[in-house]
């Protein structure tokens, strides 16, 4: 039985006060919060574990080791990885498609080449490829977002063709909290003889996910996210396309043999993990890991799906509010905005009541242009989040409008 309340008494965080009332977190997009476990297996490395890994034969270089490859076996457990060898370890999503962009994609693009995105990536999966078309000469094209916030799906068709090389995805929108058909995209790139990548910065923390499934060629997240520490995260690629990419850092660990005017490199997935690796970080988000396990992520899911909509219904009550994205099949969060209400004032002044939002472009400005405005506010939901959190929002919300409201 899902029971949110004992989950919540795993979180310490959740028991803080703000100006005197109770904290209600709802920025988990950008960040979730920190299960005791992961605090405790952080600490408990640094205390009796800490060295440097794969390289040392002493004691605590052989447990570093073996709880750092064990995060490994753990996060490709969770990503129905086949293969653990195409699990590399990176700082986060944002590094894990920098990786590809630089080691596939400026070996492997020509001028003329096409990398087909859509207009509602977050800039981590937009950037990097901004800089390898200048880089090779290749061009960017983008699948269209309908008024609904899905994809245009019958672009994308018109979209993926001969000259498509790669199509890049986010699995769910950050802003608009849209599931996207990657499973498709991924039928369209292949059929084209390209490449898929998908973006699972705010699928991996929330829904099931099987790699093999999505039929992707890679797929990066982030740790952060997934109830894991900060700085650390993964790229899965399949290995025979890893295997033949050029290494992405040059320096310790990543090459089997160096002289002094060529070097060869390691094996996977130890060829694009140079220097020494945030070690505890991956033994966190090991614990994280188990943790969602345990959980069961189709849990996890429906409560958040339950969640969302309930959050869906409720702010839409509060009058003039406007939604972005669609009403139903979401992930569990919510942009808005508040009419003549600038979001960055608006999350101030819920800041002042406990609740904790977001607002900005969210990484997102070519999404924020397409929706006609220049930042929203977002509420996002995650496995500890309630019922009475999201009324706390929207009375929060009622007060902030009727605040502002007096000085229109």
């Amino acid at each position: 039985m899902y029971d949110v309340e004992e989950i919540r008494r795993d979180f310490p965080i959740l028991d803080r006060r703000i100006d005197g009332k109770k904290l209600v977190y709802l920025d988990n997009a950008a960040t979730s919060q920190k299960p005791r476990r992961v605090i405790q297996a952080l600490t408990e490395y640094y205390e009796e574990h800490n060295a440097n890994i794969h390289r040392g034969v002493h004691r605590l270089a052989e447990e570093a080791t073996a709880a750092y490859e064990e995060a490994r076996r753990k996060m490709a457990r969770f990503l129905s990885a086949p293969d653990v060898r195409g699990l590399i370890f990176t700082r986060g999503t944002t590094e894990a498609i920098n990786l590809v962009a630089h080691a596939w994609g400026r070996k492997f693009l020509r001028e003329g080449d096409e990398i087909v995105l859509t207009e509602a990536e977050h800039h981590s999966n937009l950037v990097p490829w901004q800089l390898a078309a200048r880089a090779t000469g290749a061009k960017l094209r983008f699948i269209p977002i309908l008024d609904d916030g899905t994809l245009d799906m019958e672009a994308a068709e018109r979209l993926i063709g001969p000259r498509t090389r790669l199509v890049g995805c986010i699995h769910a929108s950050n802003v608009l909290a849209t599931i996207n058909p990657v499973e498709r995209l991924a039928e369209l790139a292949h059929e084209a003889g390209a490449l898929m990548l998908v973006d699972g910065a705010q699928s991996a923390p929330h829904l099931p996910v099987s790699v093999e499934a999505l039929g992707c060629d890679f797929y990066a997240c982030s740790g952060h996210k997934m109830l894991g520490p900060t700085g650390v995260g993964v790229l899965w690629g399949k290995p025979e396309v890893l295997e033949d990419m050029d290494p992405f850092l040059g320096g310790g660990e990543m090459i089997r043999e160096v002289h002094l005017d060529h070097s060869t490199w390691n094996d996977l997935p130890y060829k694009f993990e140079a220097g020494t690796m945030n070690v505890a970080q991956a033994v966190g988000l090991g614990a994280a890991v188990d943790y969602l396990d345990e959980l069961g992520m189709e849990n996890v899911r429906e409560h958040e799906r339950r969640l969302g909509e309930y959050a869906y219904r409720r702010l839409s009550e509060i009058e003039g509010i406007t939604l972005y994205g669609p009403s139903s099949d979401r992930t569990g969060l919510v942009s808005f905005s508040l009419p003549d209400v600038h979001p960055h004032d608006l999350s101030q002044l819920l800041d002042e009541e406990g609740v904790a939002i977001r607002s900005g472009h969210h990484c997102a400005q070519p999404l924020m242009r397409r929706l006609g405005v220049a930042a929203t506010a977002r509420a996002s939901f995650y496995l500890y989040n309630t019922e009475e959190e999201v009324d706390a929002l929207v009375g929060a919300l009622q007060r902030a409008r009727e605040f502002f409201g007096a000085f229109a």
